[in-house]
Parts: C-alpha cells; structure tokens; sequence
C-alpha cells in the first residue's frame, strides 16, 4: 500500500498529542492550537485514511482498534524522520544542538551541574532546556520535539516507545514552613486539616502518592490545589504555616538542606520510585546525547 501523500507531520502531531492526552483542550494548549483547530487536523487525517481513529465520549476520548494500530506506527515515523533531519543538520554545520527536558525533581538540583560540565566539553553544542510535566515532556520526546528527559519513571502507558536508563532513586515527602503546626501530625489522615498542595493528574509522582494514600485509608483531600509548579509551591508553602505540600524530594532538597522547608513526619516510603534518562527505544544516539547521559551517570554515582 502507497503512502498518501496527503498526510503530514501535523496530522500525525496532532493525532499524537490528542492520544496521549485522551483530550481535545489539553492537546491543543499542548500544540498551540485552537480547539477546532486541532479536531479539523483530525478529521482531515481520519479522511484520508478512510477510517475513525479516536472516538469520544462523556469519560474523554479513546482510540479505537485501527487508532491503536496507527499510533505506534505514527510516532515511530515522525521520531526517526525528525531524528534524521538533526543528525543531518548536526553534519552539515559546525555547531550542534541538544534538546533536553528535564521534571522539577531535577531541574534545581541535578541538572545545573550536568549542563556547565556537558558545556565545557561541548562548547559548539547549543543546549536548549526545557522544564514540564511528565505528560508533557515524554509527549515530546516521542514526536522528536526533544531528544532526551531527565525525570522520574511514569507508569507504563506513558513510556510506550521510550527507554529508560536509571540514574537512583527518590521518595515524595510532605513538606511545610519549620513553624508549621503540621509538624505534630501523626498521620496523612491529619493533614485534612492543613491546606494541601497535591501533585496534578498529569504529574509523574501523582498515581504513587493516591495508591499511598488509599492505602491508608486516606480519602483525597478536600481543601487541595492541584499544581506542578515549583515556583508556586514554594511561595505558598512559604507564606502560609497552614499549608503543606507533597512533591519529589529532588524538587525541595535545597530548602531542606538549608532548612527553609522541613519535612512533616509522615510515612510516605510507598512513593520511592527511580529517576532516570528517558530517550526514543528506536534511535541510535548521537555524540552528544551520549555525551550527557554519561555526565549524568558519572554526576550520580560520585559522592557530592
């Protein structure tokens, strides 16, 4: 079967981001279109190949058996076509680039170091870093948007078509203002009385932090904002002793080292789970993607 040549890169972006989504508005803000925007591109590709890819319903937006078939294909074509246009690019100039996203858990703390050693090796390199959600990064690393992400493991649905190397380990803590009454809780059940900030839907460390509270017997909590923002978290934990917040060690290590943030002392070893390097499973690395992924391994191995 020829391929139509009617179907371009944004048909596939957008059926993609749709998918990963199961939404409509999320892909759109993904991809910087309109809503209708976004649901005429797909429309436009599910006509022309003359079958319904996504359906929706009142729960969100599902694949369909072809759609199930055409995503992996997609998103393979898009990333090794992508991947070929930088590998050619990167000989035929004399500087080259690496596109890096990179979860909260390591931006602060990890990466900073990473980056100024990789640029001193590196120095016709151009870095660019990115900063997301887990959602959000692995979504552009599998369309070729990225090259690699650093961050925590997310469950399997979202690493399809991605490898994973493990750099350690890390647990979710509760934290708060040294002041705070929430210090002399006993429980997670007692933090119902405390404002919570709760990692989002779309957050790496969210399915780990709600099966560790189920088990507890913990209901979600009411009086919750829902955010992954470090910047935000931290001003507001900050500046009010009555909130506490529940994130990656990785994203609070340096208030907790010079104890602006002190951890609440609640059981939460059920919420370790690994950081690592995330990449596309088909491509072949490149020098400098290799590169930093051994800055990387060499940065977490040796003592700090």
């Amino acid at each position: 079967m020829n391929v139509d040549r009617r179907i371009k890169f944004r048909h596939l972006d957008a059926f993609s981001a749709i998918a990963r989504a199961s939404s409509f508005k999320i892909a759109a803000q993904d991809l910087n279109l309109t809503q209708p925007a976004i649901s005429k591109t797909l429309k436009d590709l599910e006509t022309i190949l003359g079958v319904v890819l996504l359906e929706r319903s009142r729960s969100g937006v599902a694949l369909t058996p072809q759609g199930e078939v055409f995503l992996q294909f997609a998103e393979q074509s898009t990333a090794a076509l992508r991947h070929g246009l930088r590998s050619m690019h990167a000989h035929s100039t004399a500087a080259g680039q690496l596109k890096v996203g990179a979860l909260p858990s390591v931006a602060s703390r990890l990466l900073p170091r990473a980056v100024l050693a990789f640029q001193t090796l590196n120095p016709n390199t151009t870095l660019e870093m990115y900063e997301g959600s887990h959602r959000d990064l692995t979504t552009r690393l599998r369309s070729g948007g990225l090259d690699l992400v650093v961050g925590r493991l997310g469950n399997p649905d979202t690493m399809v078509g991605l490898g994973f190397q493990q750099l350690y380990s890390e647990d979710v803590v509760v934290v708060a203002r040294p002041d705070s009454l929430a210090l002399d809780v006993q429980s997670a059940a007692d933090l119902d009385g405390f404002r919570v900030l709760y990692p989002p839907k779309d957050s790496a460390i969210r399915p780990l932090v709600a099966r560790h509270l189920i088990s507890q017997g913990v209901p979600l909590f009411q009086n919750r904002i829902e955010t992954a923002s470090p910047t935000f978290g931290r001003a507001v934990v900050l500046s009010d002793p009555d909130t506490v917040w529940i994130i990656s060690r990785g994203v609070v290590a340096n208030d907790l080292d010079q104890n602006t943030l002190v951890t609440v002392p609640v059981e939460m070893a059920a919420t370790h789970g690994a950081v690592g390097i995330m990449s596309r499973a088909e491509d072949i690395p490149a020098v400098s993607m290799r590169t930093f992924s051994k800055l990387l391994t060499n940065l977490c191995s040796a003592p700090e």
